[in-house]
């Protein structure tokens, strides 16, 4: 397993470092290899300019600018995104990320003459899990239509390997949480991740 993790927070006291910890953890313990790409750690710009805007469609050049993050998604097979939920949706630095690292020819395929819309390019991710705290409540939430989780868990994964495995975790209420809350939180994260990773083989040694 090759898992790139997109974590998404400001602050490195904050509890989605301890979601991303918790992630982090059963990946390594199950073997996988991972990759931890922190947007705010590395100081991404999540503004399209106007060339990069202009060359978006351009294949032979709309990698260079995010060449690490699209090196990143053609390696991984697992895809997870630790974020805070803001305003019901994606915060923006993620946002950016999701715009600026999903080009034609990598993240999708463009219309041709053959084909009327666009194609899945990431075939080969087949397990996507998403991580979030939101500060409004449950229904809340599903009133307003939960766009951060529909964009990734429907936008992003029909790009994804069809039958891709998922799993989603949120904490509800955040501004009104308490140690036992976050606490059951991790527990469901880690449970969650369990799921998404699935039965990791047990290696046995060859006779001698």
């Amino acid at each position: 397993m090759r898992a790139l993790v997109v974590y998404c927070h400001p602050r490195p006291d904050s509890f989605t470092a301890a979601v991303r910890d918790v992630v982090l953890e059963k990946l390594r313990a199950a073997g996988a290899e991972v990759r931890l790409s922190d947007l705010y750690a590395r100081g991404f710009d999540p503004v399209m300019g106007a060339r990069e805007h202009a060359e978006y469609e351009d294949e032979s050049l709309n990698v260079a600018p995010v060449a690490r993050d699209v090196e990143d998604l053609r390696w991984c097979d697992t895809l997870i995104f630790v974020y805070p939920t803001w305003w019901y949706g994606l915060p923006a630095m993620l946002k950016g990320w999701l715009d600026r690292a999903l080009v034609p020819g990598v993240a999708f395929l463009m219309p041709d003459a053959q084909n009327r819309t666009i194609r899945p390019g990431l075939g080969h991710i087949t397990r996507m899990g998403v991580f979030t705290t939101c500060g409004a409540s449950w229904w809340l939430t599903q009133m307003i239509g939960a766009p951060g989780k529909r964009t990734l868990l429907r936008g992003v994964r029909v790009l994804c390997a069809r039958g891709c495995r998922t799993a989603f975790a949120a904490h509800y209420l955040m501004d009104s949480s308490t140690p036992e809350s976050r606490a059951a939180h991790l527990r469901k994260v880690a449970a969650r991740m369990d799921r998404l990773i699935g039965r990791v083989p047990v290696l046995k040694a060859h006779a001698a």
